[in-house]
């Protein structure tokens, strides 16, 4: 660690320190292996307090702004996280936090470019004799690059991105961080609107939405890039650089290198240009160490019960009334509706911070990501039940599983299951079936690394697309994670 504590032997990062808000991922095998962040076992996840920035002392007027020697800062909190036994640093996890307070740093003095608003005045001599704000053709020269985080599951891309989302300076008021699921409906809604308001004279409605998002945030850290829709994948090239031209500077977390981004995917030639400007305009960081882990046991919570028996229905009733109980204001409701993009979502029973619903209300009827953030949002504790084996008939109730899993995890979302099978099992085909005969090289590793056997993989049909093993094997990781000890004492908002 003498890489470490040289570098915080220089003035500039004599800083305070903060606490990572986040568990390493952990292994469908119930135990946990981070390539790149390890973290020890029984880490707690709700210290967002311990995050916030010194307040100014008392002799201090208002406007004063702290020096940058009492700023938060991603290296100083990282060596104290060594210190007191919650991560267990190397060379290159130091090398991957320089990289996080190398752009911190050039943060401090980064002022982000003023957007003009366009014009909105109707009447005729205005139109004549003025002119909307050009449009920038390219990054400012101010703006330092982004960065671009990518490493398979459990290789701490989303604790880094707290680290570093958490640690901003606070003079840069406008910020966001957004998992990349919500962000892109967000993008899909402002697109639709702005093509609403050009109405019959058309027009790009990509500019007008890249201007609201830089006016909104001038640091965006995005999680979990990825892209798997051609619509998507369509509107990022020209949406990314008009941000860019916009001086707004990019944080993102992936799975995939730029080059292996939607692999395979329908006119594919058309995203090329949108690879090229990420590794141009972005540092891209493997994260992946190479450093084999132990791996940490962890205990699991009765969280999650197989097979469906009417043992466990009952058991699974009773916890539900039990926690649904606790507040006599706010008993448990049959049919509330949630609405989304303006169509309604039946809870068949729910209070306002915990729902129960079926596998088919969720699952079994055409919802997107939107519908299932809407839930975790709405919930902090989600009873979800009668969980079936999904195969290769069951592919699309699997996407969706996977989305909702996706949500939980990202809202915290405290969730209570009952299966027909283990959840190692729940994405397998019949074992008496005729099963693929060849695992590709890359599937084999991602499964390897999650503990799964090939005995397991080969009994399913669904691994056909490179972005279906990624989502596979982090909704496996996910699934384990929120049935540890760790995430039901501290996930859930009841």
């Amino acid at each position: 660690m003498r890489v470490v504590r040289s570098i915080l032997a220089s003035p500039a990062a004599r800083r305070p320190p903060i606490y990572l808000t986040r568990l390493a991922v952990t292994r469908p095998c119930g135990r946990s292996h981070s390539s790149s962040l390890a973290v020890e076992p029984g880490f707690g996840q709700n210290l967002e307090h311990l995050f916030k920035q010194p307040s100014t002392p008392s002799n201090n007027t208002p406007d004063q702004n702290p020096s940058e020697d009492d700023l938060l800062t991603p290296l100083r909190q990282y060596q104290k996280l060594i210190d007191t036994g919650v991560l267990r640093g190397d060379d290159h996890q130091t090398r991957i936090i320089q990289k996080l307070q190398d752009l911190h740093d050039k943060l401090l003095h980064y002022d982000p470019p003023h957007i003009p608003r366009p014009s909105h005045n109707t009447s005729l001599v205005s139109r004549i004799f003025s002119r909307d704000p050009p449009v920038p053709t390219s990054p400012p020269a101010s703006a330092p690059k982004g960065l671009y985080l990518y490493g398979d599951v459990g290789t701490g891309k989303t604790m880094l991105m707290d680290l570093f989302f958490q640690t901003l300076p606070p003079s840069l008021k406008r910020k966001r961080r957004v998992h990349f699921h919500a962000f892109m409906i967000d993008v899909h809604k402002r697109i639709h609107a702005a093509k609403i308001a050009m109405g019959f004279n058309g027009g790009d409605p990509i500019i007008p939405v890249a201007r609201d998002l830089a006016t909104e945030a001038s640091i965006l850290c995005f999680d979990e890039f990825q892209v798997t829709d051609i619509a998507d994948a369509m509107i990022l090239r020209r949406l990314l650089e008009s941000l860019l031209n916009y001086g707004v500077v990019c944080v993102i977390t992936s799975n995939r290198h730029p080059d292996d981004l939607y692999k395979n995917g329908i006119q594919r030639s058309s995203f090329i240009p949108a690879i090229e400007l990420l590794k141009s305009q972005f540092e891209v960081t493997d994260l992946d160490s190479g450093t084999d882990y132990r791996r940490i046991p962890r205990a699991l919570s009765h969280v999650y019960y197989h097979p469906l028996t009417p043992e466990h229905d009952r058991e699974i009733n009773k916890i539900f009334l039990s926690l649904a109980s606790q507040d006599p204001i706010d008993p448990p409701i049959r049919g509330r509706k949630l609405t989304t993009w303006g169509r309604q979502l039946v809870v068949p029973e729910s209070t306002s911070k915990i729902a129960k619903f079926n596998f088919q209300d969720l699952c079994g009827q055409p919802l997107s990501a939107a519908d299932y953030i809407k839930v975790t949002e709405t919930f902090g504790t989600v009873f979800l039940l009668n969980v079936p084996k999904m195969g290769l008939d069951k592919k699309d109730l699997a996407r969706r599983f996977i989305t909702f899993i996706d949500a939980c995890y990202e809202s915290k979302t405290k969730l209570f299951v009952t299966s027909d099978v283990p959840v190692f099992k729940v994405f397998s085909d019949d074992p008496n079936e005729s099963r693929p005969q060849h695992l590709s090289d890359h599937l084999r590793s991602v499964m390897d690394d999650l503990g799964l056997s090939n005995d397991i993989v080969g009994t399913s049909s669904m691994f056909t697309g490179e972005e279906e093993i990624f989502a596979f094997a982090r909704a496996c990781s996910r699934l384990v994670q929120m049935g540890s000890k760790e995430w039901a004492d501290t996930a859930g908002r009841f």
